[in-house]
């Protein structure tokens, strides 16, 4: 015999007798199949068809019939996950929130990337303004501008806000903070409180701007016909062209036209050197080079520089809408150097608020620290979203620094 013919004959002898002791074990140790699992045994052997529809035809006369796996959910697990809130109120816990509280939690949770004041940081979401916007070629949509329902900020705070330690809130934390984008949207007062009680009461400016969806009356039927593949039309036009976007960020863009400015500035200078090098040596002595403007000492030379300083940090909060000092534009909110002693709306080519720009005055340190605690109580209507300083010294401060900064 061969040594191969050994070796294999030898494996083979092992292995049926492996299988012969297993065979013999199952018989002593394992039970019946229970009784609905024999069902398979209609289809015969190696039919996997027969098999399938043997299986669902059994299953249709023994609907009762269970798997055995998992339990029933309890009740405390299915509260948990059971928590939308829908639009008549459904679902809305017990609690109340104010808007103070929700401008502090709204700082401390959702600023970094909603701004401050709802401005939106980056390509985070605006939360504020865009009234009157949808019908734009951009339309800004927020929770005053576009959102229908109360329900539905409520429901988004509550269920996936804070960003990355979702459903931290507490309801009366998610209460405060859907009052002060309220607040910030010009839709309540500062001193509102938003509880379950209430909530229906609020309409946001929307809600009457949807409709039912109509696609499959209006759409379906002329997208589900054959498609048309060579000669749909006679003749080809252009009926309308892209809209250029303008992305360039207005720091950038105001760099690039004052880089322009200087090289034109440089182009005009050149031919006027040259025609100066033409003169006689007469007239060139003649001309003598004009005197630097002597620095005049600031209207508000006067001012503590640790207020200024002091100041200078309040005035972040403001930096989102407004700039001052050197090459200050206006931005959402207008410029403001000089504010401080300037005609109310008094800046040129800003479209402010009809209330604003419907008020007579200057900005004195007592206006703008009037108007700076709370805008909306000064001027109701007002387009600035900003709460106001609650601090006196801030307000101070504040003032030091426009007037240095914007002299």
């Amino acid at each position: 015999m061969s040594k191969s013919l050994k070796l294999f004959g030898g494996s083979a002898v092992g292995t049926a007798a492996v299988l012969t002791a297993a065979v013999n074990f199952a018989d002593r140790t394992i039970t019946e199949l229970p009784e609905h699992t024999t069902r398979m045994a209609v289809a015969a052997p190696g039919d996997l068809d027969g098999m399938f529809i043997a299986a669902a035809q059994a299953d249709e006369t023994a609907p009762d019939a269970k798997l055995g796996l998992g339990r029933e959910a309890l009740a405390e697990e299915v509260a948990a996950w059971d928590i939308d809130v829908r639009p008549d109120g459904t679902g809305l816990p017990d609690g109340s929130g104010d808007v103070l509280t929700g401008e502090e939690l709204f700082v401390e949770n959702c600023a970094v990337c909603h701004g401050d004041f709802g401005e939106g940081v980056g390509r985070w979401p605006v939360l504020t303004g865009g009234f009157d916007s949808l019908t734009n070629d951009r339309p800004v949509k927020t929770t005053g501008s576009y959102w229908p329902y109360l329900s539905t900020v409520y429901d988004y705070i509550n269920r996936a806000m804070p960003f990355g330690n979702a459903q931290s809130l507490q309801p009366d934390d998610v209460y405060a903070i859907t009052a002060y984008l309220l607040y910030m949207n010009d839709q309540v007062d500062d001193d509102f409180t938003l509880s379950k009680e209430n909530f229906l009461e609020v309409e946001m400016p929307n809600a009457n701007g949807f409709y039912m969806d109509d696609r499959a009356e209006t759409e379906y039927p002329v997208f589900t016909g054959a498609p048309c593949m060579e000669n749909c039309k006679d003749a080809v036009e252009i009926t309308m062209h892209a809209a250029v976007l303008d992305v360039t960020p207005e720091e950038t863009a105001a760099a690039a036209a004052e880089a322009a400015g200087e090289a034109e500035d440089a182009s005009v200078a050149a031919p006027a050197a040259e025609e100066a090098t033409s003169e006689t040596p007469t007239q060139m002595a003649a001309v003598e080079p004009e005197a630097e403007p002597v620095a005049e000492a600031g209207a508000h030379a006067d001012i503590d520089p640790a207020l200024v300083e002091a100041g200078e940090k309040v005035f972040k909060k403001c930096k989102a809408c407004h700039q001052i000092g050197d090459g200050a534009k206006n931005r959402t909110g207008p410029q403001l150097n000089g504010v401080v002693g300037r005609q109310i709306a008094g800046v040129d080519g800003f479209k402010y608020s009809a209330t604003l720009g419907g008020m007579e005055g200057v900005w004195d340190d007592e206006a703008l620290s009037a108007f700076l605690a709370n805008p909306k109580a000064y001027a109701k209507g007002t387009k600035m979203s900003f709460a106001g300083l609650r601090k006196p010294e801030d307000l101070e401060a504040i003032i030091a620094y426009m007037k240095a900064a914007g002299q």
